[in-house]
C-alpha cells in the first residue's frame, strides 16, 4: 500500500441512471480502479452508493460518476458527501446492492 490516505465518500447520481446498466458499469469501473464499496438504485430514481480506496482513485471515480457513467445514462447531477479518511477499507469488494 502506498502512503496515500484511504478515504470513504458517499455519492448520489441524478438523471437517467436507472435501467441503463449504470450500476453494472459503476461496479466494473470501481473494480478497475481497485476501489471497494457499493451501488444501488433508489426509489427516487437515483443511484447511490459508497466509494472507498486511495484518495486519487476515489477522485478519479468521482470524475467518472460525474461525467461518464454507462453509455445510455444521462447524468444530470452528482452529489458527494460524508467524505472522510478511513484507517482501513470497510468493504471487501465492489457490490451491486439490490
Amino acid at each position: 500500500m502506498s502512503s496515500e490516505d484511504l478515504i470513504s465518500v458517499d455519492y448520489e447520481i441524478f438523471g437517467r441512471v436507472q435501467g441503463v446498466f449504470f450500476r453494472k458499469y459503476t461496479q466494473a469501473e470501481g473494480k478497475k480502479l481497485g476501489l471497494v464499496g457499493w451501488v444501488q438504485n433508489t426509489s427516487a430514481g437515483t443511484v447511490e452508493g459508497q466509494l472507498q480506496g486511495p484518495r486519487s482513485k476515489v477522485k478519479e471515480m468521482q470524475e467518472w460518476l460525474k461525467t461518464t457513467g454507462s453509455p445510455k445514462s444521462h447524468i444530470a447531477k452528482a452529489e458527494f458527501k460524508n467524505e472522510k479518511t478511513v484507517d482501513s477499507l470497510e468493504h471487501s469488494s465492489f457490490n451491486i446492492v439490490k
